[in-house]
């Protein structure tokens, strides 16, 4: 029987990513992989995604695998079905400055079928060879090189593609700064008068064009791609791994990773995300009688639907919550459903969580993402 789950275990990580299950978490970050005494298996009120919707209980990683092609299915459902991605195109290059110990190229490609983006390719100088890649998602692009823009001025902490590429990563910066400019924030297809696709999930496609526009480069290993994101990336960072297979590890810093409608930034239901309706858009806030929900948001709250599915899709893949104001540490009882999903596939060390008071990321929960992506991609 223990052979058995080895070899399904093996043909679930070629169908994927691969990773040393017995590989020691590094000492610095290993007591973020564990819940606290008092919510360990405590999976709150959040049905588990190992049931299947008529009910029946997933007992056998076969039984997982049809449980997580339904789940991908309820969603697309709700969310929309994406258009096919790209994947053979290659960047454009614009422009390149030397960097000292990287290169930083200014890039272009295409990240829906009918929209360009540009983006900071960022790519070390001394090491030879196929190296880890991780893709950067927020409101512009700038913030993660460490600048930021005019509209949105470059905070502390939020660097990522810097500090990832000072590290030995290719890394990918892009954001939506024009859309954000004006206030719309995210990608509606084909029109922003008329979407097929939910906001978020097309913003998760265009991290996936991300993926293999980067994993077409002769510099990166294709199997090994993270992504990652803060607040709004966050989200974005989440959908965006937890739709596809493609990325081999992720980290989401303070996106609310469960639907929560007493929090104004667990905002799901705003039109850039899940909530999209025609123009005039409801006014931005917490729900109310006056100032209702609209879109798909609706339908999966009333469906029973909620973010432990999508996170049980990264199994047996890692993924870091850096927890802020809006994921303190009783969030384990969401997390708790993909730590079970693991286990049922036989993996331990999955799934982390820092913790931390403030919405803002602070040196010591960036420095664990860094950590997590050294440990897990390199």
């Amino acid at each position: 029987m223990k052979a058995n789950r080895l070899i399904l275990c093996i043909l679930i990580l070629l169908g994927s990513k691969s990773f040393s299950q017995d590989k020691e978490i590094p000492a610095g970050i290993a007591k973020y992989f564990v819940a606290p005494d008092s919510l360990k298996e405590n999976y709150g009120d959040y049905r588990s995604p190992l049931i299947f919707n008529n009910g029946e209980h997933v007992q056998t990683i076969k039984q997982w695998e049809l449980r997580k092609a339904e789940i991908r299915r309820n969603w697309e459902h709700y969310l929309g079905k994406w258009p096919a991605l790209d994947e053979e195109q290659k960047f454009e290059y614009l422009d390149s400055i030397d960097k000292g110990n990287y290169m930083q190229y200014t890039v272009r490609f295409k990240w829906t079928p009918q929209e360009w983006t540009k983006g900071y390719l960022l790519i070390p100088k001394e090491l030879e060879g196929e190296k880890p890649a991780v893709v950067s998602v927020f409101y512009d692009a700038e913030t993660s090189i460490g600048i930021g823009s005019e509209s949105r001025p470059f905070r502390p902490w939020r660097d990522f593609a810097t500090q990832l590429v000072n590290r030995g990563f290719v890394t990918l910066s892009i954001g939506t700064k024009e859309a954000s400019e004006r206030n719309e924030f995210s990608l509606y297809y084909p029109s922003i008068d008329n979407v097929s696709v939910q906001p978020l999930s097309m913003l998760g496609y265009a991290a996936n064009s991300a993926y293999h526009v980067l994993a077409n480069h002769k510099e990166v290993n294709k199997d090994k791609i993270g992504i990652v994101g803060h607040s709004f990336g966050g989200k974005w960072a989440m959908f965006a791994s937890c739709l596809t297979d493609n990325f081999a590890a992720a980290a989401w810093s303070d996106p609310g990773v469960a639907f929560q409608e007493d929090r104004e930034s667990i905002n799901y239901w705003e039109p850039w995300y899940l909530g999209y309706h025609p123009k005039p858009w409801r006014k931005r806030g917490l729900i109310t009688e006056d100032n209702p929900a609209f879109g798909v948001y609706e339908a999966l709250r009333n469906s029973g639907h909620n973010l432990q599915e999508l996170h049980a899709l990264m199994a047996p893949r890692p993924f870091l919550v850096s927890g802020g104001a809006e994921d303190p540490v009783s969030r384990w009882r969401v997390l708790n459903h993909a730590v079970q999903v693991n286990k049922l596939l036989g993996f331990e060390n999955r799934v982390a969580m820092t913790n931390r008071p403030m919405h803002a990321l602070t040196q010591e929960a960036s420095e664990a993402i860094y950590s997590f992506f050294t440990h897990f991609l390199k």
